[in-house]
């Protein structure tokens, strides 16, 4: 029964670790609906640090394409890791130590661009390590709409979890009677932004 569980996606606080790929200055005029990729990202961020999900940040080359950009690094709290890389998958050295640290986490929920370039190459590497990928996918986007859309149909034909930042959110905290419950309504009360999709 608990591998079935697994891979219905059944993910809870405990388990889980959210990554933000990417969210960088250069990337702002040129990504689709990035205003808007934006604003989920920064809920995302919130609600890791109100149900104490681990978050771990990367950014591509920020010597070329800047940092994360400041609406986010703003939000970001003591201990929410971030690291810097040349690889398009997020699983570099230092990210794969600070999994294999908890050996609680078998969900990651995956945000950030390029969708079909790093978000891509990390679904392929976690999924290869055995651990459930959500991909919210108002929260991810693509230079153009067309890489994005054949990226989310890969993701579900190699067997990860195509959700929106509200299903996720929801289904983490799974009760109404939830201690954070009003924190996270406060956050998904005001309606996602059309991201396109």
């Amino acid at each position: 029964m608990a591998s079935q569980s697994l891979k219905l996606g059944n993910i809870k606080p405990e388990n889980a670790i959210f990554f933000m790929c990417d969210i960088q200055e250069k990337f702002r005029p040129v990504i689709k609906y990035f205003k808007e990729i934006l604003e989920i990202a920064e809920k995302l961020v919130e609600a890791s640090t109100i149900l104490s999900i681990p978050l771990i940040v990367t950014e591509q080359y920020p010597k070329g394409l800047g940092e994360t950009v400041p609406e986010l690094k703003e939000k970001l709290k003591e201990g929410q890791a971030r690291f810097s890389k040349t690889k398009f998958t997020m699983l570099i050295p230092e990210v794969i130590s600070q999994l294999e640290s908890n050996q609680a986490i078998q969900h990651v929920v995956l945000f950030g661009i390029e969708t079909h370039v790093c978000i891509q190459q990390t679904v392929i590497d976690l999924l290869g390590r055995g651990y459930q990928v959500h991909i919210v996918a108002d929260a991810c986007s693509s230079r153009t709409q067309m890489d994005r859309t054949f990226a989310f149909e890969r993701f579900r034909q190699s067997g990860a979890f195509v959700t929106t930042s509200d299903a996720i959110l929801l289904q983490l905290i799974g009760d109404k009677e939830h201690q954070h419950f009003k924190a996270i309504q406060r956050l998904i009360m005001k309606t996602a932004p059309d991201s396109g999709l």
